[in-house]
This record gives C-alpha cells, structure tokens and sequence, in this order.
C-alpha cells in the first residue's frame, strides 16, 4: 500500500494536468516526486526552498491572482514557522488554498522537535474559517485532496501522515460517522487512531465515532451518539490532547457532560525512539487506551 504522502504527490500531478486553475507551492520537500509534473507545468510546480514564510507567501500571492494554491511541507514547517502569513496572507487577506502537510505529530522521531507538529491543529483553531481534514487511510485522503482542491475558495488543511489504519473508511456524508454503537459512553477516534481506538474498547458497551475531517466539528453527530448513551465523551486525537474538548463541549452544551481529551502530552520527549515508541509514551496505543477510557467511562469492572 502506498503512503499517503504518495497519494497526494500522485493524484496532485494528475490534477495538474486536468484543473489549469490548480498550483503547487513546494519547499523542497516532495520536490523529487513532483519533478515530472514540474517539466509538464514549469509556471505551475513552483519550488522556493527552505523558504517556508515564503512557501506561504508565494501561495497567498497566487490566490490573489485566481488560482488555487497547494502548499506542502512538514506540518512543522507549514502551520508553526509561517503562521504569521498564514494569518495575514490568507485570513486578513481573505484568500483560500489549500496546506498539505507531512510528518504529522512524530512520524519521523529521528528528525527531533523541530520536525514534530502536535500543536498544528490547536494552532489553525485560533484562525477564523479553516476546515481540517486528517485521513486514517492513503484512499481517504485522496477522497479529502480532491474534496479540498474542489472548494471554491476555501482555506483547507489536509494533515497527512505515515500512520494509517488498515482499511479505509467512508469520508463523505457526516463528519463524525458511527462505526460501533454502545450504551455507556462515546469515544471519538480521528485519522490513523481508529484501528487503535477500535481494539482498545472491544467488548466494551461504547459507542465509536470516526472523525477525518475535524473542522468544522460535527456538533450534531456528537449530539445524536451522546442522546443514545451515557453524556460522557472521550476525544481520541493523534495531535495535542484537548485540542476538540472545547468544540465537543460546545456541542453538549445544552446537556450536563463530561468529556475527556486524550493525545500528544505536552512534553517532549528526547529520545528519538520509533513512531511505535511514541505513540506508547502518550497513551495512544490500544492497551494504554483500554484502560484510560475504562477508567473515565465504566464503572469498576464493568466491560459491556
């Protein structure tokens, strides 16, 4: 199976050639892929370098003049180092394009901090008018890519990365879609950490929800799960945890509820490890999960 980073280089320089509106604004990092559909469209494929406030700068540019932008690097280098174009160059200018990200939160550990994103997402919160997209599978983020080129002039962020669940999910229609029902609580699983989710809480009396478009949040998805079940929601999300507590709460407003936010820890850790060793140390793998959200949503003892 090819990675979602393939994906997108993929089905982007197949829309290169059909949408003469689309441009891709590249920081040398895919570059290599997209050299073949750089000598077909030279005035299109544009490569700043390790230029990223400029990556965006170029981009909000090529808005202004019509076209659709695409910006790519790592999540790192395209939400947190330009954030300030990000404001200016596509919020207070009111532009829209669409940022593709790579590496996600720590899909490469070896790579240290500096190539490590887990705030992007709360980042691009404090922005009006962006939606979020995070794909669990390469299919669903072609289905989301094609979605966010399409948009008009929307501002999209596809957040890809390495992690993947094993088979894709539906990505249209509701944002939050039911993948198991249960009685005693709801648990919301985003992007890659569905299949983690999903053994976490096998036997278990919950309901599972599946997210890969986050922003804008499904208010009245949450609502229905949680009119089903017990008023008590669990946020299983692979960047910094509590980034969706606030928009759940705000969809439960009208309820008494709890909600619990479960992600990247704020910490760093030092050690370079594996993505398999990380995700362990957050919390994020299936035995960790089980017993955090036991803990929160079942009585003692109690497995559904």
């Amino acid at each position: 199976m090819d990675t979602m980073r393939e994906r997108f280089i993929s089905v982007t320089s197949r829309l290169l050639d059909e949408d003469p509106r689309l441009a891709v604004v590249l920081a040398e990092i895919s570059m290599d892929g997209f050299r073949p559909a750089q000598r077909r469209h030279p005035d299109r494929v544009v490569n700043v370098g390790i230029r990223e406030q400029l990556l965006v700068g170029v981009g909000g540019g090529l808005a202004l003049t019509g076209l659709r932008p695409v910006m790519h690097t790592f999540a790192s280098f395209l939400v947190e180092r330009p954030f300030e174009q990000l404001k200016l160059d596509f919020g207070h200018q009111d532009t829209g394009g669409v940022l593709v990200s790579a590496s996600a939160s720590y899909d490469w550990p070896a790579g240290g901090f500096t190539h490590m994103a887990p705030g992007d997402v709360a980042l691009l919160d404090t922005l009006d008018g962006w939606t979020v997209h995070v794909p669990g599978h390469p299919d669903e983020a072609e289905a989301l890519l094609r979605r966010a080129y399409a948009a008009g002039d929307d501002k999209v962020y596809v957040r890809l990365s390495e992690q993947s669940n094993a088979a894709p999910h539906p990505v249209d229609g509701p944002r939050l879609r039911t993948v198991r029902e249960g009685r005693a609580g709801v648990v919301v699983a985003v992007g890659p950490l569905l299949d983690n989710v999903l053994a976490a809480t096998e036997g278990l009396d919950l309901t599972v929800l599946y997210a890969a478009t986050v922003r804008p949040f499904d208010d009245a998805a949450l609502r229905e799960a949680v009119g089903r079940s017990a008023p008590a929601v669990v946020l299983v999300e692979p960047y910094l945890a509590g980034t969706s507590a606030a928009a759940a709460g705000g969809a439960l407003a009208h309820v008494p509820h709890r909600v619990l936010g479960l992600g990247v820890g704020r910490a760093e850790l030092r050690r370079y490890g594996t993505v398999r060793e990380h995700t362990a140390a957050h919390g994020l793998d299936p035995y960790a999960l089980r017993e955090r959200i036991t803990a929160f949503l079942l009585p003692a003892g109690a497995t559904g």
